[in-house]
């Protein structure tokens, strides 16, 4: 059987004009590209990343063979984090130190999100982005075709595959 691979990572937008920033996790499946929880926060602390990964455990009650993979950031070797995964039976791997490479869909994700809906906009508060990027994600998982999934989005895709 196929193992099922999760990727997470976080990533930052600045509001126009000021120093304050907005950071969002995803769990994207690497199955169909689809982003099947996120957080996002004020703050880049282990509650912003625990809150994604809940979001994402209490969809499913199997998982079988699942892999999560990140980057060594703190929020991945938290305790709570590691308790979180191993009471589900999850594996966790690691991308290697300064290496984007082994994260690439998630890194791709990021560069469509801030191409297609940041960059070139001013986002003045921090409630219009969180609305935005929330938009964005809908729009991405339900909408936005892909041609590595035959012309379908990730949802299509994935209940074209049940």
């Amino acid at each position: 059987m196929k193992k099922k691979v999760w990727l997470t990572d976080v990533t930052e937008f600045r509001l126009d004009g000021k120093e304050d920033k907005l950071y969002l996790s995803p769990i994207l499946d690497v199955f169909n590209g689809e982003i099947i929880s996120y957080s996002i926060s004020k703050k880049t602390n282990i509650q912003f990343t625990n809150k994604a990964l809940d979001e994402a455990l209490n969809k499913f009650e199997i998982l079988e063979d699942l892999v999560i993979h990140s980057d060594q950031g703190f929020h991945y070797q938290h305790n709570s984090w590691i308790e979180k995964r191993k009471n589900r039976g999850i594996k966790q791997s690691m991308s290697r130190k300064v290496n984007c490479l082994d994260n690439s869909p998630m890194e791709n994700f990021f560069g469509l999100l801030k191409q297609e809906m940041f960059y070139g906009e001013k986002f003045k508060s921090y409630q219009h982005l969180k609305i935005e990027i929330e938009e964005y994600i809908r729009w991405y998982n339900i909408d936005r075709i892909k041609e590595k999934l035959n012309g379908l989005s990730p949802v299509k895709y994935r209940l074209q595959s049940a």
